[in-house]
């Protein structure tokens, strides 16, 4: 249908500009240094006056264009997961701003990723839907999303580096991932009644919000730890997240039944090839390992 192939298109901008907003972004807070644990934002005002934090700050809002205009072409369970291909793009940006060259596992992993997104997205395939979302469902999710946050919070600012990065980046994907569904609701409002309805519909102020929290969290997550931490959790997180709103908040149907175990299979495929992405230096943007060293996947 062509909607959903405009649906796809903007949704894979999307996932390239966030790739070129978590490198650049990440790049500079590297520069920037590890500061305090990673637990306070006093490190965040030296960041605003570094061009390639800017940069990706700006990039990250053009992705977000594209994001909304995906969402409301195409169901919330097809766009957020096919924006985990942000590792693949990530993998050629980072190969590129870091000055490494991907590695045979680092492909290895791309196609893992690939072949596994292109499973889980053609067995699962929602259809049907609402556009938008009765504010009696909102008033069931909201305080469930918000305790989720603030305990993966609580819990993060307790643990190492590397795990506590992972958990920020967590906690950051629930707040996009609901981003996600209240834009796509907003701007449901606004296809049916106009601006002056999508100015007065508490959901935009919602995804301001939850927007403006998912992007500070953003921060303390790339200050945490690497992308090897961090970038799996933030990924898939949000595209597991997204198909469960899609299919309770917005009643998209998805295709279960004996098909969850190759479902599970397309999952395994694209969580693997995540993970071995995030540990590539063109990725991480660090010298890391030589690819070239023997690992087991």
């Amino acid at each position: 249908m062509w909607w959903t192939a405009v649906s796809l298109v903007l949704a894979l901008l999307a996932a390239l500009g966030n790739a070129a907003a978590s490198v650049l972004q990440r790049r500079a807070a590297a520069v920037e240094g590890p500061g305090p644990s990673g637990r306070r934002l006093s490190w965040l005002p030296h960041l605003l006056r570094r061009p390639v934090w800017l940069w990706g700050a700006v990039t990250l809002v053009a992705s977000g264009v594209c994001q909304a205009g995906a969402l409301a072409t195409g169901p919330l369970a097809v766009v957020q997961p096919v924006m985990t291909t942000e590792l693949l793009f990530t993998l050629m940006l980072g190969s590129l701003i870091f000055r490494q060259r991907p590695g045979r596992r680092a492909w290895g992993a791309f196609v893992a990723m690939v072949v596994g997104l292109a499973a889980l997205l053609a067995l699962v395939w929602p259809s049907g839907g609402k556009a938008s979302v009765p504010d009696g469902r909102w008033l069931l999710a909201a305080p469930l999303v918000v305790a989720l946050v603030v305990a993966l919070v609580v819990v993060a600012f307790r643990l190492p580096s590397a795990p506590r990065a992972t958990v920020l980046g967590s906690a950051t994907a629930v707040l996009f991932g609901v981003t996600a569904a209240l834009m796509k609701d907003a701007i449901s409002r606004f296809a049916d009644d106009g601006l002056v309805r999508l100015l007065t519909a508490w959901q935009t102020y919602g995804v301001v919000v939850a927007g403006v929290a998912g992007f500070l969290l953003l921060q303390l997550t790339l200050h945490a730890g690497t992308l090897v931490a961090s970038q799996p959790a933030l990924t898939l997180g949000d595209a597991f997240l997204s198909v469960v709103l899609g299919a309770t908040l917005f009643d998209e149907r998805l295709t279960l039944g004996w098909l969850v175990v190759p479902e599970l299979v397309a999952l395994a495929l694209i969580s693997v090839g995540s993970v071995q992405l995030a540990r590539s230096p063109a990725v991480a943007g660090d010298s890391g390992e030589e690819e070239s060293q023997e690992e087991m996947w």
